[in-house]
């Protein structure tokens, strides 16, 4: 090692490098402009397509919000006080016991006409923080001065936050798809080529540990093996929370009746690489599924089973959690298979699942202890 490394201190002598081509020298002070182009396509690169469409989304709001409020273009880096004016617009509020926000009427309706909005009035507070997460995004990547960040801005958010936590205006998650729901939709699912299909999608997602949409869209047969009749193993390459691969290299189990359910759609589909999950084309497999097809899935076999409740493609996910604290088994177990890197995201899910299941519930059950 310490001759190699000799070896090697030996070439860093400027003088003995020599070109035998012309290039040009570059300003180490500034980015050359073929060099920005090209970490821009390494960013875009490395991102999802529904971030990258998120993203997109979120900045063309900004801009056509930005035109009506300031009859201007909007350009970075953006000042405080339209950031704050910005969220006064957007974030309900309860005044005189009434229900009210900044933004005029006029403006409200334009947004929504264009198709900048879907409905008049306030959005959800989901929406107006990954806005503002967006636009911040946006000044860290261009290094411009963020007015996210400032203290005005931070307290305002925080205040909003507890407002409606108060008011009892929390985000409400997704039916969980726990296994009485998940085998309500198994059952409508016929033997043609699309009800193959989406009985293997439900199951690989719910039973490999709740995978998400992107997940399951993304898994390829190159990363699948089959290990007997019973027995997949999918090698998940990365994922939301790992979005390098770093610690995901780990094979998800398809196991019992959802091995079964892929063997039948690939013996079915004839296929052999590429995209596991693909569309369907009258009687001809096509293209690999796009994420927000997962959704659909879930949905319209939700409603072919006749349940009630707002399931999605996030209900697989939440569902098996739930299931498994219902089920008992090990928090530690359940988060190897869904790759939860927070416990506190996992217990969410789980402990709903177990509450039932607590002892610390039933103290009141029984005779109590002898007192010594």
């Amino acid at each position: 090692m310490r001759k190699s490394l000799k070896r090697a201190g030996q070439a860093t002598d400027p003088g003995a490098l020599t070109l035998h081509t012309g290039v040009a020298a570059l300003d180490p002070e500034t980015l050359h402009q073929e060099a920005q182009a090209s970490v821009q396509a390494l960013l875009e690169e490395g991102q999802s397509e529904n971030t990258a469409r998120a993203y997109a989304g979120a900045l063309r709001y900004w801009a056509a919000w930005f035109y009506l409020r300031y009859r201007a273009t909007l350009a970075l880096p953006v000042p405080v006080p339209v950031v704050l004016q910005y969220i006064v617009d957007h974030v309900a509020r309860v005044d005189a016991g009434c229900r009210t926000h900044d933004l005029p009427p006029a403006i409200d309706e334009a947004l929504v006409r264009a198709g900048f909005k879907g409905t008049w009035g306030p959005p959800k507070l989901a929406t107006v923080l990954h806005r503002l997460s967006v636009l911040s995004k946006a000044h860290t990547l261009r290094e411009a001065p963020n007015p996210i960040r400032d203290v005005q801005v931070q307290e305002l958010i925080r205040s909003v936050r507890r407002a409606h936590a108060q008011r009892g205006e929390l985000p409400q998650p997704k039916q969980a798809l726990t296994r009485s729901p998940l085998e309500a939709m198994l059952a409508r699912c016929g033997e043609d080529l699309i009800g193959i299909r989406d009985r293997a999608l439900l199951l690989f997602a719910w039973a490999s540990g709740g995978r998400r949409r992107s997940e399951v869209t993304a898994a390829v047969m190159e990363q699948l093996v089959a290990v007997d009749e019973t027995t997949y193993l999918y090698r998940l390459l990365y994922s939301k929370t790992d979005p390098t691969g770093a610690t995901q290299h780990v094979e998800k189990p398809i196991m019992g009746v959802a091995a079964t359910a892929l063997t039948a759609w690939l013996q079915a589909s004839g296929i052999k690489e590429g995209a596991i999950f693909r569309r369907i084309r009258g009687t001809v497999v096509a293209e690999a599924l796009e994420p927000q097809a997962v959704r659909a899935i879930v949905k319209r076999r939700a409603l072919l089973a006749g349940l009630s409740g707002d399931f999605s493609a996030h209900s697989l996910r939440s569902g098996f959690m739930t299931e498994a604290g219902r089920q008992n088994v090990p928090l530690a177990e359940a988060m190897a298979l869904t790759g939860h890197r927070s416990v506190q995201t996992a217990l969410r899910y789980f402990q709903t699942g177990a509450v039932q299941q607590t002892r610390a519930a039933t103290l009141l059950t029984g005779a109590p202890p002898e007192e010594t």
